[in-house]
């Protein structure tokens, strides 16, 4: 794996991947510090509410944008639309910069749905090339990679907007940030390897509904693929649950305060992280789903602990615990343990499916169906916040909706087990 990292065929796409996803959660945190604290002064403003609708409008651009995105990556060369791509990503955090220093909530959130629909012209791009540039044993090393630098980035860029935004010249240096890994991002991508349209004849249809029909048609014609999008979706739904509910959880269920929510951010970015390079040392290169059931139930399995470890009460009265205070409690290393096995069965889990989807999709057509994965991914998200909400109407804690979601992960392994049945079938028939 260490090969593909320094090859010119890959380098230059996860740098430009991981400045990317850092650039998006920097602004994202940032801004919701902002929305925080100067909504929190304006009578006429909810902070809370502005938080969530915020969160709606980074996902909505996912569910108007994909299916052109899908087109585009078919039909044009895949390296020259990422660097306009980037082009529109320092446009943007230009307008971001003039947003922050302004404290103007319209023209921020305006951004954010704007560099929603940026990564969502960039996701059929990223994942489309790398079967083009990649040869199909080091497809596995390749997404574990990406992965892995993703959720790093995430983990950095969430941090580093928080902490940033609040420090003295705070605009400042969120400002130098987002402008400056936009414009590395962008001078990177000229050295990404050009690959060949896909699909040239594809006519671009400006129809959002009828191309996103369709495109969901392309992604139910072959039985692995489809699984292993809705495996994929599944993984953005619990990721979701998780990271949405981890300050709810630190206060409520540990009486701990946000310096333990960072904790746990790290743990988890860090867990996936590492169960994404741990699954592909395990297959050796090969594209291999037997482990993604096992990913499943790991992940639940980790959940059930960590419900069982949350139920004990907390000694500790008045102010919540920091993260020194924290880790002085014994079960609490049982809950952070816990939250590490989550993630690196979900890292485990969620590798070979994103390689499966890739290699066993006509290259004609992969973009469009990576587009629907996209949809699907943000469905499935959307569905993770509303769902939520049911669960805690109907009384349910926290940890409780955890518990849910760990149940539900057993039917997922059933399901996903399937794929290994269809890829048995294959070596079957090849060996015949």
């Amino acid at each position: 794996m260490g090969h593909i990292l320094a090859s010119r065929r890959f380098l230059p796409l996860f740098l430009v991947q991981f400045l990317g996803a850092l650039n998006d959660n920097v602004f994202k945190n940032a801004l919701i510090i902002l929305i925080t604290y100067v909504a929190a002064t304006r009578a006429a403003m909810n902070a809370q509410l502005l938080v969530t609708v915020a969160a709606g409008i980074f996902i909505l651009p996912f569910f108007l944008f994909s299916a052109t995105a899908g087109q585009m990556a078919d039909k044009y060369e895949k390296s020259t639309i990422i660097k306009h791509v980037k082009v529109v990503e320092i446009l943007l955090m230009g307008v971001a910069v003039w947003g922050f220093y302004t404290e103007s909530i319209f023209l921020l959130m305006t951004v954010l749905f704007l560099m929603g629909a940026q990564s969502a012209f960039f996701g059929p791009l990223k994942y489309s090339i790398l079967p083009d540039h990649l040869a199909e044993n080091e497809l596995m090393g390749g997404n574990a990679l990406i992965e892995a630098g993703t959720f790093l980035a995430i983990l950095l860029g969430t941090i580093a907007g928080g902490l940033l935004i609040l420090a003295g010249n705070g605009v400042f240096w969120v400002s130098v940030l987002v402008i400056s890994c936009a414009l590395t991002g962008w001078l990177v991508s000229f050295w990404i390897p050009k690959a060949g349209p896909a699909a040239p004849e594809v006519r671009l249809e400006w129809n959002i509904f009828q191309e996103t029909w369709k495109i969901m048609g392309y992604v139910r014609q072959r039985e692995d693929v489809f699984l292993a999008i809705i495996g994929i979706s599944w993984f953005w739904l619990v990721g979701a649950v998780f990271l949405a509910q981890f300050p709810v959880y630190a206060k409520d269920i540990l009486q701990a305060d946000e310096t333990v929510v960072t904790l746990f951010l790290t743990v988890f970015s860090l867990g996936i992280g590492a169960g994404s390079l741990i699954c592909n040392y395990i297959v050796k290169d090969k594209i291999d789903g037997r482990f993604v059931p096992f990913g499943a139930i790991g992940m639940a399995l980790f959940t059930v602990c960590l419900y069982l470890a949350s139920y004990q009460p907390t000694l500790q009265e008045g102010a919540l615990l920091d993260v020194w205070m924290f880790l002085q409690i014994p079960r609490h290393w049982l809950i952070l343990a816990s939250l590490l096995g989550i993630a690196v069965a979900g890292g485990i889990y969620i590798v070979p499916l994103y390689a499966i989807m890739q290699a066993r999709t006509e290259s004609s057509i992969r973009a469009r169906v990576i587009a629907g994965n996209n949809i699907l991914n943000a469905l499935f998200m959307v569905f993770s916040a509303l769902a939520t909400l049911g669960m805690l109407a109907l009384s349910l804690n926290v940890i409780e909706v955890f518990l849910v979601v760990a149940l539900v992960n057993l039917p997922v392994a059933w399901m996903v087990r399937k794929i290994v049945r269809t890829q048995s079938k294959k070596r079957e028939l090849s060996n015949e």
